[in-house]
């Protein structure tokens, strides 16, 4: 048995992260002592490694919430798991081309201003003022 600071040690996370996770619904809520204090258990740390692991993928808790449910209540095969990662690939690579683009603007931006000169007469600033925005949310994207 584990209490919340040593869960968190042995995940390498801050205790903020693992209520988080029980807020979220991810990692179920442990067992209190009478006097209230959280003891965690080894299926805790692994799952909060899990969750962790996930996360260091992008992987929206929406699909971490799913491939938990799959491995609590397995399906007869891993189709549905591979087809949540490749989902997922799909998001990663329209993120890929929205990075991709975002660079070739930046490198354009920076070729506006080649030389030093007053912020007035910037040419970087010049351009962003010019500049029509982008819409605030991006397409493909599945951060939640």
């Amino acid at each position: 048995m584990m209490r919340i600071g040593q869960l968190a040690q042995s995940a390498n996370c801050t205790t903020e992260t693992i209520r988080f996770y029980e807020k979220e619904g991810l990692l179920p809520e442990p067992a209190r002592t009478a006097s209230n204090y959280r003891h965690y258990h080894q299926q805790h740390l692994e799952r909060l490694c899990f969750i962790r692991n996930c996360r260091s993928l992008d992987m929206t808790h929406d699909e971490i919430r799913s491939l938990l449910t799959f491995m609590d209540t397995p399906p007869e095969s891993c189709t549905p798991v591979n087809n949540l990662i490749d989902e997922h690939i799909k998001h990663v690579d329209i993120r890929l081309a929205e990075l991709q683009q975002l660079r070739r603007s930046l490198v354009a931006l920076r070729k506006k201003c080649a030389t030093t000169q007053a912020v007035p007469d910037c040419g970087i600033i010049r351009g962003l003022t010019a500049m029509d925005p982008e819409p605030t949310s991006r397409s493909g994207s599945h951060v939640d």
